[in-house]
C-alpha cells in the first residue's frame, strides 16, 4: 500500500462524489494507487480510469469507462479530499 494515512472527505467532496457518480472506495484507490501531480494552490491531484459499463447518473447515457479524479491536500496525519471529478467515456 502506498500510504497508510486516513483519507477524510470534506463535505463538498462527499457531495460531489455522490452527484458525479463516484464511490468513496474508488477515490481511495485513486489516492493509493495512482501518481500524484501538483494542482492549484499547493494541492495535489490524481486520477484513475475504471471500467464502468453502466448508465451515467449525470446524463443517463451509457459509457464503458469512467475516470475519477481527486483533488486533495497531503497533511501530516491524513490526506484530505477537497473535491472529486468524474469523466465518462467510451
Amino acid at each position: 500500500m502506498r500510504n497508510p494515512k486516513l483519507i477524510p472527505f470534506t463535505a463538498h467532496a462527499r457531495q460531489q462524489t455522490i452527484l458525479r457518480g463516484a464511490e468513496e472506495a474508488e477515490v481511495e484507490q485513486v489516492i493509493r494507487r495512482s501518481s500524484w501531480e501538483p494542482a492549484k494552490r499547493g494541492k495535489q491531484q490524481a486520477r484513475r480510469q475504471f471500467t464502468f459499463g453502466k448508465i451515467s447518473p449525470t446524463n443517463q447515457q451509457g459509457y464503458k469507462f469512467k475516470t475519477v479524479e481527486a483533488v486533495f491536500v497531503d497533511e501530516p496525519e491524513s490526506i484530505v479530499i477537497i473535491t472529486v471529478k468524474v469523466y465518462y467515456s467510451n
